[in-house]
């Protein structure tokens, strides 16, 4: 029995891939911090709520959580906060809040530098 090393998920992996190139090509180290995170186990990966979002994000600004963002908490502030996965009760609060949930790919076409991005974990 043999065992596979890598992602098996194929968005993971070409995620992965996409943000270590970006990284090269536009010499934004962030991209290459949340690659090395999403190459970790799963077991690793960051588990935000929003109490913690609205705790440390300013308003306007762009978050992102290199795993899943969990809808306890209360937001107050409009965000865009990109991750990899969204409970549907933290999609619904963002969106009250007048923030926007997006993928990492997503973030990733809009700001291909990376600035002004906050990692939460």
């Amino acid at each position: 029995m043999t065992r596979t090393t890598g992602k098996t998920n194929p968005r993971l992996a070409s995620l992965i891939v996409l943000l270590k190139n970006t990284s090269r090509e536009n010499e934004a180290k962030i991209w290459r911090e949340i690659a090395s995170r999403l190459e970790t186990s799963g077991r690793n990966y960051a588990e935000v709520n929003l109490s913690k979002i609205n705790r440390y994000a300013n308003n306007g600004e762009t978050i992102l959580v290199p795993g899943k963002v969990l809808g306890s908490g209360v937001l107050e502030q409009s965000v865009k906060v990109a991750a990899l996965n969204f409970s549907a009760s933290a999609t619904s609060k963002i969106r009250d809040a007048k923030g926007q949930c997006m993928t990492i790919e997503q973030l990733l076409a809009d700001n291909p530098k990376g600035s002004g991005v906050r990692i939460l974990r």
